[in-house]
């Protein structure tokens, strides 16, 4: 697939200005800022996906961190749930280093791309599902660039899910009917594509041990061989 074609979209995504709220609560943030990062000039916009444009695995998330990917314009960096994410891919062998802290860090990820179905940081971390809805076109295109050399996913938690789930099959892959349920670990297979479910990296799953270290190295290693991506580790 053509990298330009990936690298046109990323740039129309940090533009769009689509949903009223969203516009206003991440320049909002952007302006006020939190003590520990004064020193930053924050992104302050949608944030596109990260990875190769030829991608074998993509996971997909749930939307910005005001403070992370708001304020550094790379999904999941600079906020905790982003480390134990990045710390498990590293683990696995799918990135470069074990952390993401600015987006000219040098990271790379190996075979793996990193979007999400709301690109815009929302208030309390709760987009709407009408601002769901709104930017699931984006992700239509993205799953339209990737389709060539995507052979898996990995849906971090149930919104996620329920995003994911239409925007696959608009994609042209085959999502059983009815809908399969978000379950942690579980394994859907859409004709030329396995969809994986995960409980998502937020500080209250990993805090309270819902999600451990070990069960998002096992789901991403799964699909990662899934994939036919090397694991190596």
């Amino acid at each position: 697939m053509d990298s330009s074609s990936l690298c046109a979209l990323d740039q129309r995504i940090s533009h769009c200005r689509a949903c009223p709220r969203l516009v206003a609560w991440r320049e909002e943030v952007a302006r006020t800022k939190r003590a520990a990062f004064a020193d930053w000039t924050y992104w302050g916009r949608p944030v596109p996906g990260f990875g190769p444009a030829d991608a074998r695995l993509l996971i997909v998330g749930l939307a910005p961190a005001a403070h992370g990917g708001n304020r550094t314009g790379r999904m999941f960096t600079g906020d905790r749930s982003g480390d134990v994410l990045y710390q498990a891919l590293y683990d696995v062998g799918l990135a470069s280093q074990p952390t993401s802290v600015a987006a000219d860090d040098g990271l790379e990820l190996y075979g793996v791309r990193i979007t999400s179905p709301v690109h815009c940081a929302p208030p309390a971390n709760k987009p709407t599902p009408g601002e769901r809805d709104t930017c699931r076109p984006w992700l239509l295109q993205e799953l339209h660039l990737l389709r060539p050399t995507l052979r898996a996913a990995v849906v971090l938690g149930a919104f996620g899910w329920q995003a994911a789930l239409p925007a696959f099959t608009e994609a042209g892959w085959t999502v059983p009917r009815p809908r399969p349920a978000f379950a942690h670990g579980t394994r859907v297979s859409l004709e030329g594509l396995d969809l994986f479910g995960c409980f998502h990296v937020s500080q209250r799953n990993t805090f309270t041990g819902r999600l451990t270290p070990a069960m998002l190295r096992d789901v991403l290693r799964t699909a990662a061989q899934a994939a036919g991506l090397p694991t190596g580790k």
